[in-house]
């Protein structure tokens, strides 16, 4: 019986990418596997037909053969010593080459992997006028640079890192499981390549030691809690050479004794006299930038909130400043004389109806209707 043509058989167009043959195969190996279609038969072969398309198109010479010659030629081919579609063996190099990537790198490896350091993180705490008005302040780290006397390497002056016996300097080994080819970090040599026979007494063979380093920041203004500052390459140190990691300082701002921050707006409450709320009066606020004066009307109730303009705070992202919103509370006066006594409660008898109590007689009325 004679062949289904290759591409036809994995389904994709003559001038198909690597890419796409993979993923084409890939699909069609998952689908047809035998261990998914147990006595099966055409699933079997369908697999098989696949596996030896995917063997032919995958290599850039048999292909080539192939889109030239046809059958005739990779069939020669095979005969001559290059051979292909054989046992378990030839389909498990092929599947890993497909699925390599997934269980942690295609074959081959390469030798003195280097590693970029691991990313730092420094939490912050400043006040909110620092964060208001932006501030520089110093910092001391403790990260893991590279060893100075051994540069990095690992091994003591004089010496060398060896080629790793487990993987061959590979940094990386193949278990086999069947069908299946799965490719690990070399337990050995952690994925580095190298064995160090000869460790540097500075770092213990780790190619790095524990420093602590002192560094400047800047916290533009408007910053708020959660706001990330960059410092590229103050991180670890990477390995084998590697580019070093970065530094992110995180701000958390600290509680104020009198505002609280509500993105760029600032709240505070304002005690007021109950005097001052009834017959009206200026009182004096606190802001960021000083003091500012407010003129609170007759018979302002308690919660009653006034807005200053452009009092709040410029975020890093933001165009203008935010709001000051000043909440009044109407203050209980406590430690009172007789005499202050007698005269509240004159005040509380000239005041029994609704002109003067109108959310007390509102209230009550409420309360009326609800249980009628």
């Amino acid at each position: 019986m004679s062949k289904r043509d290759y591409y036809e058989t994995l389904g994709v167009a003559k001038n198909a990418s690597d890419e796409d043959i993979k993923k084409a195969y890939r699909k069609l190996a998952m689908k047809h596997h035998p261990d998914r279609n147990p006595d099966d038969k055409g699933a079997e072969e369908k697999f098989k037909e696949a596996k030896q398309a995917y063997e032919v198109l995958s290599d850039p010479d048999k292909r080539a053969t192939y889109n030239q010659f046809g059958h005739a030629g990779v069939d020669q081919q095979a005969g001559m010593g290059g051979g292909y579609g054989g046992g378990a063996s030839g389909f498990s190099d092929a599947f890993s080459d497909i699925f390599g990537d997934i269980f942690g790198g295609g074959g081959g490896g390469r030798r003195d992997r280097v590693y970029r350091g691991a990313d730092l993180r420094y939490n912050l705490e400043i006040g909110l006028e620092e964060a208001a008005r932006g501030t520089e302040t110093k910092i001391r780290i403790p990260s893991l640079e590279e060893c100075g006397v051994c540069h990095g390497s690992g091994a003591k002056p004089g010496t060398s890192p060896t080629t790793c016996t487990t993987c061959g300097g590979n940094g990386q080994v193949r278990i086999q499981q069947g069908f299946f080819s799965v490719q690990q970090t070399c337990p050995r040599c952690g994925g580095t390549g190298k064995m160090v026979a000869d460790p540097c007494t500075a770092c213990h063979g780790e190619g790095r030691v524990k420093k602590h380093k002192t560094l400047s920041v800047k916290i533009p203004a408007g910053v708020d809690s959660g706001d990330r500052i960059r410092l590229g390459g103050e991180g670890e140190a990477g390995v084998n050479g590697g580019p070093s990691g970065d530094l992110y300082v995180v701000i958390h701002l600290k509680d104020h004794p009198v505002f609280k921050r509500d993105g760029d707006d600032l709240h505070c409450e304002m005690p007021i006299s109950f005097a001052t709320a009834a017959l009206g009066g200026e009182v004096e606020i606190p802001t960021l930038e000083g003091h500012a004066k407010i003129k609170v009307p007759a018979e302002t109730q308690s919660g009653k909130v006034f807005r200053l303009r452009g009092k709040g705070i410029k975020g890093v992202r933001s165009h203008a400043p935010g709001d000051l919103l000043c909440h009044m509370q109407i203050e209980t006066p406590v430690n009172l004389s007789e005499r202050q006594k007698e005269l509240l409660r004159e005040l509380d008898s000239l005041s029994p109806g609704r002109n003067n109590n109108p959310r007390a007689q509102s209230f009550m009325d409420k309360v009326k209707a609800f249980f009628e």
